[in-house]
């Protein structure tokens, strides 16, 4: 008879598709350990098919445009609207058809060590990814949702096929030739804006932890840009820096 702890080595290299049986296969051992293990690994199985079905529910978007014979859906994100320093940074991911990544959502809604293990995840099984970013120096000369714009547009450009549809988050792009589809809170709805999204913010805060080591004195790598008591501070005794926004500091310095 397997050990308690022999039996957990077996359950823990099955796949999910053979867990089940292995687990029936279990029912009449009456152990103590057995039975506290078959709960563990139950509740493992159950909460990965309520992701399944998730991702099935989030994956509706491009299912539909696939339904509809096109053959390359991409979600289009930005990071980086908000900051007072730093690019705003846009994605454009084309995932395969039924391409399900497990945890894909929102990058919001994700830890920093998880976006970075779903980036690597992304970048390997997408049919083509682009990023692109417009800098301080462009958002303040044409304000930010015109940087935004200007972004998202060169994403699209950059990919290796030209998509059939975009799925956007929130906006529709101007000056695109291509079929687009604003979605509301589109990075939690749709599974290739939510890729798009964690590629975005994987990007934008790899960068600002760089530039964090050119000045160090605005707390970049805590902060990523955006207004925090420390960082507005910092601005007021050193004042501004070189990627730092004019037209959203004018309130804290007079430059």
């Amino acid at each position: 008879m397997e050990s308690i702890a022999e039996l957990k080595q077996r359950l823990l290299q099955l796949s999910y598709d053979e867990l089940p049986g292995a687990l029936e296969e279990l029912g009449g051992d009456t152990r103590i350990g057995v039975c506290r293990l078959k709960e563990h690994f139950e509740k493992k199985y159950n909460s990965y098919i309520d992701e399944i079905k998730r991702l099935y529910e989030i994956s509706q978007y491009e299912n539909a445009c696939y339904d509809n014979g096109m053959k390359y859906v991409a979600g289009i994100d930005e990071v980086g609207r908000g900051p007072l320093a730093g690019p705003v940074v846009t994605a454009a991911v084309i995932l395969p058809k039924d391409c399900l990544i497990i945890g894909v959502n929102d990058s919001k809604k994700l830890s920093p060590a998880k976006r970075e293990e779903l980036y690597d995840i992304i970048m390997d099984k997408a049919a083509s990814v682009s990023l692109a970013m417009e800098n301080n120096e462009v958002i303040d000369e044409i304000n930010i949702l015109q940087a935004t714009y200007s972004a998202m547009r060169k994403s699209v450009a950059g990919l290796s096929v030209k998509p059939d549809m975009l799925l956007v988050d929130a906006v529709t792009i101007p000056g695109i030739d291509i079929p687009q589809t604003p979605i509301i809170k589109g990075d939690a709805k749709s599974i290739s804006i939510g890729a798009a999204s964690i590629i975005a913010k994987v990007t934008r805060d790899r960068l600002m932890k760089r530039m964090s080591q050119d000045y160090p004195q605005y707390d970049f790598e805590n902060n990523m840009g955006y207004g925090t008591k420390k960082h507005i501070e910092a601005i007021k005794r050193y004042g501004l820096c070189k990627i730092h926004r004019r037209s959203f500091t004018r309130g804290i310095v007079n430059e």
